[in-house]
């Protein structure tokens, strides 16, 4: 007990000291699952909402916090006290504000930073994505690239999540902007997925480009709120979960052209009421989910399992639960979910964004005003 206490004391000189890397004092306690023991080291603190992160070639990080800021994170885990300039205005008004951050795989070449936020405009204001070029501390050559139609004064139901595909088309979550009829409209940009090229033009292969009276940037209708999305790392699709009413929160693949319900078909109920919302939890010619949480984990976040440092895990999807504050992970068999484990329940709040680092560990992010930046870290025998 006297040697664990003196070690206790030491690391906690040192970390004072700034001679132990941040998250040391956070390593001690190991986590069973069914196919791996791991750690969770906390690396940073004092994050205000972070949303998203994104890993820089050269070891650091960007994290963007709701409040409009994005962050540079160094490669030693410290957070740089100024944030990053040149962003365009950001709307931080209920659930908006900053959102998703990811590179353009070809960053190495160009150097194209992407973002998503709430943005104001006529009417109100409603999600954004532009681009830009990180010059030390700040974004230079922005660029907005799409902003939704119509905007309100709603603040609730952003989307904002943007991944590449492989061929490099880019995609963009949308939700209802808390409006459901929203969804089923095609002169809407409201809960949809939108495709583009990487420079905001639209691709002439979408589904709706050439029907008359339909937003051309669609790529589904029907979503209700879409807060993760990764690209399957063998099929190469686009996979998304989205947040239900109360239950009814939906794991999907996104295919071009389909109705995935929202509000017509739901497994969720009115809030409070618990009566029937639409026609029920199913109708010809609307997507059944893969996957549904019922009640809600109010799902955010979410990544497949990739590299050699979770090695039983690969190929299963981890996604954050802010609600149930928790990391999910789906064995999958294809397109079917075998098993949920629901992990670190309780211990590391409402789980924000789920990456896998280019180390191959697993990093999230904590959705509070002290957020915190942590990697999942295997436990050696």
């Amino acid at each position: 007990m006297k040697v664990q206490l003196f070690r206790a004391i030491h690391i906690l000189l040192l970390s004072a000291a700034g001679l132990v890397p941040a998250g040391a004092q956070e390593r001690s306690a190991v986590f069973n699952s069914d196919k791996h023991a791991f750690r969770v080291a906390t690396l940073l603190t004092g994050l205000e909402n972070p949303w998203s992160m994104a890993f820089l070639p050269d070891g650091r990080m960007l994290v963007t916090e709701r409040a409009g800021r994005m962050r540079l994170v160094g490669a030693d885990f410290k957070l740089l006290p100024q944030p990053v300039l040149g962003l365009p205005e950001v709307t931080a008004q209920g659930q908006g504000g900053l959102f998703d951050v990811v590179l353009h795989p070809q960053y190495a070449q160009n150097g194209w930073v992407y973002w998503a936020y709430n943005a104001p405009g006529p009417g109100g204001w409603g999600t954004t994505l532009a681009r830009g070029k990180l010059q030390g501390q700040r974004m230079t050559d922005v660029q907005v690239l799409f902003s939704m139609q119509p905007k309100t004064r709603s603040s609730q139901h952003f989307g904002g999540r943007i991944v590449f595909d492989k061929a490099g088309m880019l995609y963009l979550t949308l939700g209802d902007r808390g409006d459901k009829d929203r969804a089923q409209k095609l002169n809407d940009h409201a809960g949809s997925v939108i495709r583009l090229h990487d420079d905001g033009r639209v691709p002439a292969d979408n589904p709706f480009a050439r029907q008359p009276g339909a937003f051309p940037e669609k790529w589904t209708l029907g979503n209700r709120n879409m807060q993760g999305a990764a690209l399957h790392p063998q099929t190469g699709e686009l996979w998304t979960h989205e947040h239900g009413p109360q239950g009814g929160d939906e794991l999907n693949v996104m295919r071009p052209g389909l109705n995935y319900g929202w509000p017509v078909i739901t497994y969720g109920v009115n809030y409070g009421l618990g009566t029937r919302i639409g026609e029920g939890p199913s109708k010809p010619g609307m997507v059944q989910p893969l996957h549904v949480w019922v009640p809600s984990i109010a799902p955010s976040g979410m990544a497949f399992v990739s590299g050699t440092q979770f090695p039983n895990w690969q190929g299963d999807l981890l996604v954050g639960a802010l609600r149930g504050q928790m990391l999910v992970r789906l064995s999958l068999d294809g397109e079917k979910v075998q098993r949920e484990e629901r992990l670190l329940q309780g211990r590391v709040g409402r789980i924000r964004d789920v990456r896998m680092g280019p180390d191959g560990f697993i990093y999230l992010l904590s959705d509070s005003a002290d957020g915190a930046l942590m990697r999942l870290e295997p436990a050696r025998p």
